[in-house]
């Protein structure tokens, strides 16, 4: 199946005192790499939310921002400095006693002192958070995979009308090479009569054992063999329910070998063009696998 590896997708849940709220992208990579970005307090979720993300996602950087609200008494809390204020509390005693100053000392005089009121970091309940961010999680991530076989389905119908080229092309190339033996006999007889002028007679058994062997040197009917079989496998692969994009760049690798070796190979230069077009069809499948998961 071809998927690509682009896509973006976001959800949101509310419940109760909590609101989750999940964002994520993905992007072309060798691996599967996770980016995560969690609210503060919930790192022990990470693991959690990275194994949902494996189940779906195979191959791909993914992005994702987890943002969880807490507006529960139990997720707010605050404590007073005491230390700190009694001491502040003290030298402001001090101070109107030094410079015989009358009026009392009120609580705003001692919090303009700053930091005497902290917010203190409550015990969080994960799994109850757990239980509102993994349905959230899971629907963004079933949005993320439908985005990716939507664009990856119309990747795939670009593929089979390029493979449909190639084909054709390849078909071509071996109508071509089917004619290469009577093609380098005729060459032979034009060279020698060049050289000759008709002065010699032409031994005929001799011209022939000549192009034979050099139509056995250009002979491509193996590489041709293994185009059609890589072809047959590029299409399978893309109707398989596994990801594709590794096998599918592996096996352009190997297209591009045997076409390289058809090329070295050829004779014509009607052929040596058709074997061009093929790499070019081959370079543009090439660049667009890299975004297949």
């Amino acid at each position: 199946m071809i998927k690509s590896m682009t896509a973006y997708a976001r959800a949101e849940n509310q419940a109760g005192p909590f609101t989750v709220r999940v964002e994520v992208r993905s992007y072309n990579s060798r691996h599967l790499d996770v980016a995560l970005k969690l609210t503060h307090g919930f790192e022990s979720l990470e693991e959690r939310i990275k194994g949902t993300i494996a189940d779906t996602v195979a191959r791909g950087r993914v992005d994702i921002r987890v943002r969880i609200q807490d507006e529960s008494e139990a997720g707010t809390g605050f404590e007073a400095n005491l230390p700190r204020a009694r001491a502040y509390f003290e030298a402001l005693n001090a101070l109107n006693e030094s410079l015989g100053l009358a009026g009392p000392i009120t609580i705003e005089s001692v919090l303009a002192a700053g930091s005497m009121i902290q917010a203190v970091e409550a015990e969080k309940d994960v799994d109850a958070v757990w239980s509102q961010l993994e349905p959230c999680l899971k629907t963004a991530m079933a949005d993320l995979d439908a985005m990716r076989r939507v664009e990856g389905e119309n990747m795939a119908g670009d593929f089979r009308q390029r493979m449909d080229a190639i084909e054709a092309m390849l078909e071509e190339i071996g109508t071509q090479a089917a004619g290469l033996p009577q093609m380098y006999r005729q060459r032979l007889e034009e060279r020698i009569e060049a050289l000759t002028h008709g002065i010699v007679e032409i031994d005929q058994t001799r011209i022939a054992q000549e192009a034979a062997l050099l139509a056995d040197r250009g002979d491509i009917s193996e590489e041709i063999v293994r185009a059609r079989s890589h072809i047959q496998q590029f299409r399978a692969l893309m109707a398989d329910d596994t990801p594709a994009g590794r096998p599918l760049n592996f096996l352009l690798q190997e297209f591009n070998r045997e076409f390289n070796t058809m090329g070295s190979k050829s004779g014509k230069a009607a052929m040596s063009h058709t074997i061009v077009a093929v790499k070019s069809e081959l370079e543009k499948l090439r660049e667009q696998v890299q975004n297949v998961e």
